[in-house]
């Protein structure tokens, strides 16, 4: 699937943020202060996103509704093996080596993560 643009990403998190469909309109109301746009540039970024896969747009009545094809957390996992490949030879254990050396992960994300890593141990074995 092809990656989404920062300006597409924005309008994934409005919709990621319903519960439903959404309107050009309610999709501009929500992108205000992160984007001030024209109802034309939206809706030339819909196409784009309905042609890479990310967005439906139901036109069975006199308004497009406009949906998310895929969830937040699917592009997460997607989002995050492109990164782990590009950048790290695909191993998650170089990239948190990385963030900790360079301080980027703080001594409570360490702690937190070393608690989800050894709240993992023995599931696979059961």
């Amino acid at each position: 699937m092809k990656r989404l643009s920062d300006s597409e990403f924005e309008i994934m998190k409005v919709l990621w943020g319903q519960n439903g469909p959404m309107t050009s309109n309610e999709i501009l109301t929500g992108l205000k202060g992160r984007y001030d746009w024209k109802l034309a540039a939206l809706m030339t970024s819909l196409a784009r996103m309905a042609d890479k896969g990310y967005v439906s747009c139901d036109r069975s009545t006199r308004t497009n509704y406009y949906s998310a094809l895929i969830s937040q957390k699917e592009y997460q996992v997607q989002e995050s093996r492109t990164l782990l490949e590009k950048l790290y030879d695909n191993s998650a254990a170089k990239m948190i080596a990385q963030l900790c050396k360079t301080n980027t992960i703080s001594e409570k994300e360490i702690i937190e993560l070393r608690e989800y890593l050894n709240s993992l141990e023995g599931k696979d074995e059961k």
